[in-house]
């Protein structure tokens, strides 16, 4: 399962929409080692001046991975995460994700390449 999801969240969306704060305080308990990377992408991001930033750190265990993957393969967590942080988030492949700001177009473009995507391989992390 990917979040654990309370009782009166789940009956609030049995009844109508989710706002992105009950949802973003759902991903927060249910994905804390995520949640914690990218809350530090997004500080650095806002307190370093440059249009995007990356992390590379391995995630410490399986459970973090997990935790990692699953957040940024859901569109709508990765849609509230961006809209909470007003950033656009990309993801390569074992621990590379990256943090952009909407005016990044290009370091964003870049992130998502074919080429980048393969200079990003280790084979180190062969089976992540």
């Amino acid at each position: 399962m990917s979040l654990t999801v309370p009782n009166t969240l789940l009956e609030q969306a049995q009844h109508g929409p989710v706002s992105d704060a009950d949802f973003i305080e759902c991903i927060q308990n249910s994905l804390p080692y995520a949640w914690g990377l990218i809350e530090e992408l997004a500080a650095e991001l806002e307190k370093g001046g440059q249009p995007a930033v990356q992390s590379t750190t391995v995630p410490p265990d399986d459970g973090s991975w997990g935790q990692l993957f699953r957040l940024v393969s859901s569109d709508s967590m990765r849609g509230a995460v961006q809209r909470r942080f007003g950033v656009r988030l990309a993801f390569q492949n074992c621990c590379k994700v990256g943090l952009f700001k909407p005016e990044a177009e290009a370091e964003y473009r870049e992130f998502i390449t074919p080429r980048a995507q393969i200079l990003n391989q280790n084979p180190l992390l062969l089976n992540c």
